[in-house]
């Protein structure tokens, strides 16, 4: 009974969240009219910014993943000198404000050899939408570590065990065991790391900068039009940014078969 009572609480609590937040998206949603919404999108800042945030944040979110598998599977499945640390450097982003990922950035590539070896080959990556790859593919990568990092911890190594005394050599075994066996994993850390890409701000702002139809993402457009008064284009930004992230989440977690949050 006591059990029982612990359970309609937790979803009790659950299903009041849920509504508040559900609150404060319709509040958003009824700030403006259906006609000034449309306009909004109709206008060439709007569709330019859509366009960019969509490119941008799949290219991040490819390369997210194809870094985070195997990085993932090295600090799940290995032990090596300094991993703990690897595992706290690679968590960093998750813990600082994205305003400080974007300064190391901005001085990573802005002020170091590695900037002026880049730009001698013609790479321009601060103020650029280059940059806002970049900005985007380190908000996004440490939550694609750790997803990935707990599916790969939940397989049972003895598959993997197997797999190699029939003959099968370590990646062969990767490719055809564990990594089918992560699949939920996989796409629930695409996901996040679209979701993450989609919505990252600070990080885009300092080291792409907030250029007018040159780096201007969805988030850059509602921040740079409420600073100057617009609020029907800064809401519709932010109504874009709510509908992208709810269809993408909603999706990848039916593709999923509902193991998003498993």
């Amino acid at each position: 009974m006591a059990s029982l009572k612990f359970s309609t609480l937790c979803i009790i609590i659950a299903l009041i969240v849920s509504l508040i937040l559900f609150s404060a998206f319709i509040a958003l949603l009824v700030m403006i009219s259906p006609s000034d919404f449309i306009r909004s999108l109709e206008t060439k800042e709007m569709q330019y910014s859509l366009k960019l945030t969509i490119t941008t944040s799949l290219i991040s979110t490819f390369l997210a993943v194809i870094i985070g598998i195997p990085v993932a599977y090295a600090l799940a499945r290995k032990d090596f000198p300094g991993k703990n640390l690897v595992k706290t450097i690679l968590d960093l982003p998750m813990a600082m404000p994205e305003i400080v990922l974007g300064i190391t950035l901005l001085l990573l590539f802005g002020h170091t050899p590695l900037a002026q070896f880049l730009s001698m080959i013609g790479v321009k990556i601060v103020f650029s939408p280059l940059g806002i790859i970049v900005a985007q593919l380190f908000s996004a990568l440490p939550y694609t570590l750790r997803i990935l990092s707990s599916s790969y911890e939940t397989i049972n190594p003895r598959y993997e065990l197997v797999s190699r005394s029939l003959g099968y050599g370590e990646l062969e075994t990767f490719v055809k065991i564990t990594l089918p066996l992560s699949k939920a994993g996989l796409i629930a850390s695409t996901a996040v790391a679209f979701a993450r890409s989609v919505g990252a701000f600070g990080a885009v702002l300092i080291l792409a900068g907030g250029v007018y139809m040159v780096t201007e993402t969805l988030p850059i457009t509602l921040y740079l039009n409420i600073s100057y008064g617009n609020l029907s284009m800064a809401i519709s930004a932010g109504i874009l940014l709510i509908i992208v992230s709810f269809i993408t989440i909603f999706i990848i977690e039916k593709m999923g078969g509902g193991k998003l949050w498993r």
